[in-house]
């Protein structure tokens, strides 16, 4: 297997060698800052190349990719592309994700890898309980890992309030996986106004998080002119930041109605449970 992988690395590479692109790579480079092995290599040819790999021995490639120490960042891709498009049954695809998911260093390979992924329908109950434990990871792209996915999948209406609890769980601090919050809360928004609306009234989101979440609304093309008027006033004071900190303060007491109070106990108790 070693030998047989060996030559499809070689060829691998001169097809990243082959298609590379310096203008394109002194682009990626300012998007990706400080990832290192960028050959410039555009997605799409990536893509192509990964649906070729995944119907040709893609097990035998996934398997020897396990044990690459230093792959360059076009093979980290082409690696997570392969788990998406090669035919795999649900468990063998899964044990390939949880894999990967430590390799993902960056947002580009995070976001690329879970909308390569596909899933019957009848699986997503077990993939929505794989998904729990990256949610409330100390890795920042895990996080943002479990974040992408439910956005991919789950922003439905039968799912939708179990996403915003798993989006009020993530504790990653790292820059990446609260935008990932924020974009995703975005996305409920456009298709849940609503239900969202209220949601942004009385929310466990972090300041950072919360007013990146609106910032995404009103740049949102799907997002109503009458609505972004709305999300427009609901930015948080500097006071109302500093109070809302403080646990038992008058303010929390005041402003807090009966119906604020028993969806934050009702949050903190599943958030117990996770």
């Amino acid at each position: 297997m070693e030998g047989a992988y060996g030559l499809i690395r070689a060829e691998v590479r001169t097809f990243l060698k082959k298609n590379s692109d310096a203008e394109y790579r002194q682009f990626a480079a300012k998007l990706l800052p400080g990832i290192q092995g960028i050959q410039g290599v555009r997605l799409p040819r990536l893509r192509c190349l990964a649906k070729q790999l995944s119907q040709v021995g893609a097990e035998e490639y996934l398997q020897a990719m396990a044990g690459e120490d230093q792959p360059l960042f076009e093979e980290t891709m082409l690696e997570g592309l392969v788990i998406g498009y090669a035919k795999l049954n649900f468990a063998v695809r899964l044990g390939y994700v949880a894999d990967f998911v430590p390799k993902i260093g960056n947002w580009s390979i995070c976001d690329s890898f879970c909308s390569s992924l596909k899933f019957n329908a009848a699986n997503e109950a077990q993939l929505w309980r794989f998904l729990q434990p990256y949610f409330v990871s100390k890795r920042e792209f895990s996080a943002r890992f479990a974040v992408v996915m439910a956005l991919d999948f789950f922003v439905r209406e039968d799912y939708l309030e179990r996403v915003l609890l798993a989006l009020a769980s993530v504790r990653q601090e790292g820059y990446y996986a609260k935008m990932a919050v924020a974009w995703a809360v975005s996305v409920c928004f456009a298709k849940f106004p609503d239900r969202l609306l209220a949601y942004l009234q009385d929310n466990p989101l972090d300041d950072f998080t919360y007013h990146k979440a609106l910032q995404k609304i009103n740049e949102s093309q799907r997002v109503t002119r009458a609505d972004k008027a709305i999300i427009r006033g609901l930015r948080r004071s500097k006071n109302r930041r500093l109070l809302r900190d403080i646990p038992g303060s008058c303010f929390c007491k005041i402003i807090l109605t009966t119906e604020s109070i028993y969806n934050r106990i009702r949050f903190q108790l599943h958030f117990n449970k996770l």
